[in-house]
């Protein structure tokens, strides 16, 4: 595994095919891939005429990286963090940009302007093979520890704490096997807990003393 920046690209190379679970605007759902990107965009890539997922189909095919599950974000993609955990047999690899540009509570919303999106994109890597039923607890599992990472952060919003922005999105990916859960009780689920909570937990540190205090 490997994760290489060529800005406006960020790529983690998984190391092999393998299943991948996400909500990502183009590759959404189970599919098979080798790696996971993010694309760095600006106001002069993102305009009003634009479509968004044609334009970002372009810029994938001009890589020969159509197979790709990729985030957008308005975040310095150089700004990324990796954590790694193992508990047990199991070794779980977390990369993440980290921007709260566009932090929302859960249950409630504020008026941003999207230009000033940032979000939080976490892809998560599990070394152990498992059932698609567990990669969706996994899927479960690092949303849990993204929020309570940034709860952590104590970013106060005038809705309350943040939980997270308006635009996060997660990618897990897995080898094929037979583990079929992966709650809070299992190795899984506590390597792939740690691993995002601390991912976040870095990249939201490092933008609460940095970037929220340029914009201030």
């Amino acid at each position: 595994m490997s994760v290489t920046l060529d800005r406006p690209w960020l790529a983690f190379d998984l190391g092999a095919d393998m299943p991948v679970l996400s909500f990502t605007l183009n590759r959404p759902g189970f599919v098979t891939a080798r790696r996971i990107l993010w694309r760095e965009v600006r106001n002069a890539d993102l305009t009003p005429e634009l479509d968004v997922p044609v334009w970002l189909g372009a810029e994938l095919a001009a890589r020969s990286a159509q197979d790709a599950p990729c985030f957008l974000t308005s975040r310095d993609v150089s700004a990324f963090e990796v954590s790694e955990a193992t508990t047990g047999d199991v070794t779980a690899t977390a990369v993440a940009t980290v921007g709260l540009s566009n932090a929302e509570r859960i249950g409630t919303r504020m008026a941003y302007d999207p230009a000033s999106f940032g979000t939080i994109n976490v892809a998560l890597r599990l070394s152990v093979g498992m059932t698609q039923a567990a990669l969706i607890e996994v899927l479960a599992i690092a949303a849990q520890a993204r929020t309570v990472a940034v709860m952590d952060l104590g970013h106060a919003l005038p809705t309350g704490l943040a939980t997270g922005t308006g635009t996060d999105c997660l990618a897990v990916a897995a080898p094929v096997g037979e583990a079929g859960f992966a709650g809070m009780h299992t190795d899984i689920g506590v390597a792939a807990g740690r691993a995002v909570y601390d991912v976040v937990r870095a990249g939201g540190d490092f933008w609460m003393t940095h970037v929220r205090r340029r914009q201030a």
